[in-house]
């Protein structure tokens, strides 16, 4: 799986790249990872449910790491929303 990310998608995970490969069922996943002492393999399959999963550009899903922390616990990832930090007034 490392080596086809790297040489089909160009991403090489062992340079911190996670790659998230999902399975035909929208409930399974696997993520291929580095851990600085060598490359993991996670599995997930969801229960009664399936993965919200973003849209493909260019052949690739893109996610930060909060977004993938959401997937990976089988919420809406799209319903997240950084909070909102009130700006300071200016002072006259």
């Amino acid at each position: 799986m490392a080596l086809l990310a790297k040489e089909t998608l160009g991403h090489d995970p062992m340079k911190g790249v996670a790659v998230v490969f999902r399975a035909k069922r929208a409930d399974r996943v696997k993520i291929v990872v580095w851990d600085g002492s060598g490359l993991v393999l996670y599995w997930k399959r969801l229960e009664g449910s399936a993965f919200k999963w973003p849209p493909v550009v260019d052949g690739v899903m893109r996610m930060n790491a909060a977004q993938l922390s959401a997937l990976l616990a089988g919420m809406d990832w799209t319903r997240m929303h950084a909070p909102r930090v009130p700006q300071p007034k200016a002072l006259a």
